[in-house]
């Protein structure tokens, strides 16, 4: 079964590299790096090179700021719920958007159980939210901001080197939520005044069970987990090294191949944007095509429901999404769309588009043939479009 993958914001395959990198780690029987025999300091060789990857990548001062995770949610939880419960006694007010990531969400609504007030911004029509408007929302209670860089439905990216440089002339800590941005746009830590900065290994064709947080030096955090002294008592337990090994050199590459990444990708989505209404009428972008990942769109195409139209496009091998992954499964529509102002008929008849450095404009040319087909057959049977 040959599929095309065109929800790439899901799921990436491991680059050849990165596979080879991670066979050639199991095959050397790496022990703990923690460990002070020989077979331990190799292995904490071996750590310390993917986390000055890594480093290099978002431009880290210090790889020692860089802790690593089991993931984006791992990371967002750790940034969120830490730095809000080690700066208590200075306030207890959070600032944040109404279309983050559901990690970001639930971990907030487990601070407002714990006495937390949470204010959360609207967005514009665009998906943006005005950094005068978190400017305004700041009181003397204020301990933390968190903010996603890019959208992980809309692929919408925030003025997020705005925000941060009000928080850091306020003193208030910055979270940003960069899990799908990071090695797809440049990701800055220093030009966007980041104290806080959540990314993961597979959106840069990394393993699964990976990903990371920028701890900017000198930021108060409380560790989620308590044990051993591991990531510089940031995160106890055993470091998943053949993954984070895998994370290091998955980071290299996406530093060397950025621009080339890019132009690509661009290219893909400005092809996609331009043949859409030569197959498809009546339909909504919901991507804000100034601002945005090159790698993702988000349509609306009225009338008919996205989870139908998924469907029939992976009867024909084409995998596409509906939503974000994390909240397949419910019924709702989407939190973000609806913070778009969409109405919940056009938000159920989303699909997310995301393609990759693998994908060519002959794969996107047998999404738009086999969409103009699938629309017009649930068109014909929908009671919306009859009337």
């Amino acid at each position: 079964m040959n599929v095309i993958n065109l929800d790439h914001i899901s799921f990436n395959p491991l680059l050849p590299e990165v596979k080879e990198a991670m066979i050639e780690a199991i095959n050397s029987d790496l022990h703990n790096p923690s460990s002070q025999h020989k077979a331990g300091e190799k292995s904490a060789e071996m750590l310390a090179q993917a986390r000055q990857n890594v480093a290099d990548l978002i431009n880290a001062a210090d790889p020692k700021e860089v802790v690593f995770t089991s993931g984006g949610t791992e990371s967002v939880n750790h940034a969120v719920k830490g730095a809000a419960m080690a700066n208590r006694e200075k306030g207890n007010h959070i600032i944040t958007t109404n279309i983050e990531h559901n990690s970001v969400i639930r971990s907030l609504k487990r601070l407002s159980a714990q006495g937390f007030k949470v204010t959360s911004l609207s967005v514009d029509e665009s998906g943006r939210v005005d950094p005068a408007a978190v400017a305004d929302a700041i009181t003397d209670q204020t301990v933390l901001i968190s903010v996603m860089h890019s959208n992980n439905e809309t692929g919408t990216i925030q003025p997020i080197a705005e925000i941060g440089a009000i928080a850091r002339e306020n003193k208030v800590l910055f979270h940003c939520d960069a899990v799908d941005s990071v090695g797809v746009v440049p990701v800055d830590v220093q030009a966007l005044n980041a104290d806080l900065l959540s990314f993961a290994s597979n959106p840069i064709y990394g393993p699964t069970g990976a990903g990371g947080l920028y701890i900017r030096r000198g930021t108060r955090i409380f560790p989620l987990l308590d044990g051993g002294v591991q990531e510089h008592n940031k995160r106890a337990g055993t470091e998943n090294l053949i993954g984070i090994i895998g994370m290091g050199k998955a980071a290299q590459l996406a530093a060397a191949q950025m621009e080339q990444r890019r132009t690509h990708l661009a290219d893909l989505k400005k092809y996609l944007v331009e043949q859409l209404p030569q197959y498809v009428d009546e339909y909504i972008i919901n991507t804000n095509l100034d601002h945005s990942l090159p790698n993702l769109l988000n349509v609306s195409l009225k009338y008919i429901e996205g989870e139908s139209v998924m469907l029939m496009l992976d009867e024909e091998n084409l995998a596409v999404s509906t939503k974000s992954a994390c909240a397949t499964g419910s019924l709702r529509a989407s939190h973000v769309l609806l913070s778009l102002g969409l109405s919940h008929s056009d938000a159920q008849g989303t699909l997310v588009i995301a393609w990759g450095i693998d994908n060519t404009k002959d794969d996107l040319q047998k999404l738009l043939s086999t969409l103009s087909g699938v629309v017009k057959t649930l068109r014909s049977m929908s009671p919306l479009y009859q009337k």
